[in-house]
């Protein structure tokens, strides 16, 4: 069967209906930047069925440094954190957290950059779950090892001296206030990279915290824009980036080191208005 674009999202009631089904890959990718152990702990407390916990900081994400706070893992190592969770060639895999899915799209995306096309963020996440009355659960089991190989990215990913000889459109997925260096609480240096344009995550979601794919949040950009997303440490832009494709925008190459890493050299120009 084709995967279509509205097949990045999928919502509760249809995840329930099929969870039992051995192809589905659950993932559960709760994550707190200042309690780096929550996420597991709440887990432990209760998860969807089948779920398996993926951490951003032991199995997205290689160790901070002068490329960010969360720079990407190798492929192959990557790819051997899917196969140890046990997802196959074939393996329809479905990503939640309880934080307005950011830690789930950076699974989604990472994924795709596997070559792995079968993912779909929950929309609404864990919270969407719950208001549906279904259940949680606190049991768990080791999973049998997966056959997943490395194919083509089906991303496009970008490194610093892509951003700094870019002429398309920059955005920056970050709030308002830490984009103009107010309020700067994640970053050693506040600020944005110069040109870029302001598009908050948050934009990207309705009152009861579902990403919308009217593209509302994108007004300013053209859909013939070659467009690069960065956030603070390439987690929020992957929301932009699943939101801009929900939209029917082409998608846009991820600038993983983002502002953690930009702001590691100093002769980097950084703009506040």
């Amino acid at each position: 069967m084709m995967w279509k674009t509205e097949d990045n999202l999928i919502s509760p009631a249809t995840l329930n209906s099929i969870i039992e089904d051995e192809i589905i890959v659950l993932f559960d990718c709760r994550f707190d930047l200042r309690n780096k152990e929550l996420g597991h702990q709440q887990y432990s407390q209760g998860h969807i069925s089948n779920a398996r916990y993926i951490s951003l900081d032991d199995d997205l994400a290689d160790k901070p440094g002068k490329r960010g706070r969360h720079p990407l893992p190798q492929r192959e190592t990557f790819a051997a954190v899917l196969r140890k969770h046990g997802v196959n060639s074939d393996s329809y895999i479905v990503a939640y957290d309880d934080s307005n899915s950011i830690f789930a799209c950076r699974l989604w995306w990472m994924v795709r950059w596997a070559g792995h096309e079968r993912v779909a963020v929950l929309n609404g996440g864990l919270g969407a779950w719950t208001q549906a009355n279904f259940e949680l659960t606190t049991s768990s089991s080791e999973p049998i090892f997966g056959n997943f190989e490395l194919r083509k990215p089906l991303t496009r990913q970008v490194e610093v001296q892509d951003v700094q000889s870019h002429t398309g459109t920059l955005i920056d997925a970050r709030s308002v206030d830490r984009f103009h260096g107010q309020n700067e609480n994640m970053d050693h240096t506040a600020g944005h990279i110069p040109g870029a344009l302001c598009c908050p995550f948050s934009e990207n979601l309705d009152k009861n915290g579902l990403i919308e794919s009217n593209g509302k949040n994108f007004k300013n950009i053209s859909k013939d824009d070659d467009v690069i997303s960065y956030c603070g440490s390439g987690v929020t832009a992957t929301h932009n980036i699943l939101a801009l494709i929900l939209a029917g925008y082409d998608e846009p190459a991820l600038y993983a080191g983002s502002w953690s890493e930009w702001i590691e050299d100093p002769s980097r120009p950084v703009a506040t208005r």
